[in-house]
């Protein structure tokens, strides 16, 4: 049974956010055999996205380094260049660079990390805690 609104309408479709978007196109780009078409990526991530909004999300992906393209006779085909990680970087570097207080930001994040992820993180800071102590 189709679901109305109370007045009789048609549900309106939950508008994404640019950064859904961003997640859907690459986890489509991420399923994918190689390189493929803007097309395929639509399709992918659903017919009723406009084409062109899906150029835009992948040119905008492109200059953020996370995905490349190749020229494809008159178009060009797209494949992902960030595994998983990267690109949960991304959504956390997006998330901190939206924020105003990034040293506030930062510092709540980190007083949240567990034991385990705070030694990982010295460890990938290059700071064993001995240095920090002396400074």
């Amino acid at each position: 049974m189709e679901r109305r609104e109370r007045d009789g309408r048609e549900p309106r479709s939950r508008r994404r956010g640019q950064g859904e978007l961003e997640a859907q196109v690459l986890a489509a780009l991420h399923e994918a055999p190689g390189p493929v078409g803007a097309a395929w990526v639509q399709e992918r991530v659903g017919g009723d996205l406009a084409y062109t909004i899906v150029m835009t999300i992948l040119t905008r992906l492109l200059a953020k380094g996370v995905v490349s393209r190749e020229r494809a006779g008159r178009s060009f085909h797209w494949r992902s260049t960030a595994d998983e990680a990267g690109l949960a970087a991304l959504r956390m570097r997006k998330v901190l660079d939206s924020e105003r207080d990034r040293g506030a930001v930062l510092a709540s994040f980190v007083t949240t990390l567990s034991a385990d992820d705070e030694r990982l993180l010295r460890d990938l800071l290059g700071d064993t805690g001995a240095g920090a102590a002396e400074g």
